[in-house]
């Protein structure tokens, strides 16, 4: 089932979300409809509070980014062959490397892009969705899309990496989102 996406202004996106067990209900369904949100939206990643749920929970395909690169763009991001997975009480261990330029936009934020700097790798601590643990280091994009969602999970977004300036420029389309004065063409759950 695709579920509608929270928009910016929403107290959920701001809060720091909590841990789950394996007796979470319908976890699994949850999972599913999310992959089906994400997917139906055009996303890459989409955290559990974009989907009205302050838990910590997100999936990530940047497979898609990966497979769709042209042969000269993949030499961009070496290495990285992208993953598709779903990560649950994610932690994170370090990040690694240079910080990097990528224009970023966000299914509760849309039509919004921004160039947000982001370091080239991140370790994470967390759990498949057979509550199975995993310590990974991941890079490139992949890592990129990670840290965007780990965010999430953490109330924060991605508007909030921006230098005052381009917040201030972006304001008046952050009020119109939060108001629901902006057409997707997705399913939106806009602020009452």
């Amino acid at each position: 089932m695709i579920l509608p996406i929270v928009a910016y202004g929403n107290p959920v996106l701001r809060k720091v979300a909590v841990d789950i067990d394996a007796d979470y209900p319908d976890l699994k369904q949850l999972i599913a409809n999310m992959w089906e949100t994400m997917y139906a939206s055009n996303g890459v990643g989409i955290a559990a509070p974009q989907v009205n749920k302050s838990i910590r929970l997100f999936v990530v395909d940047s497979k898609q980014i990966i497979d769709n690169l042209e042969e000269d763009e993949k030499n961009d991001y070496p290495g990285d062959e992208g993953v598709k997975e779903v990560f649950i009480n994610a932690r994170i261990v370090e990040t690694n490397g240079d910080e990097w330029p990528y224009n970023e936009g966000c299914l509760s934020i849309p039509k919004v892009r921004e160039d947000v700097y982001r370091a080239e790798t991140v370790t994470l601590r967390y759990q498949d969705e057979h509550f199975k643990e995993h310590t990974k280091t991941f890079l490139g994009v992949t890592a990129r899309v990670i840290m965007h969602e780990y965010d999430h999970i953490d109330g924060i977004l991605f508007i909030d990496h921006l230098k005052p300036l381009k917040k201030r420029m972006i304001k008046s389309k952050l009020e119109d989102i939060s108001k629901g004065k902006i057409r997707v063409d997705y399913k939106m759950s806009f602020p009452k």
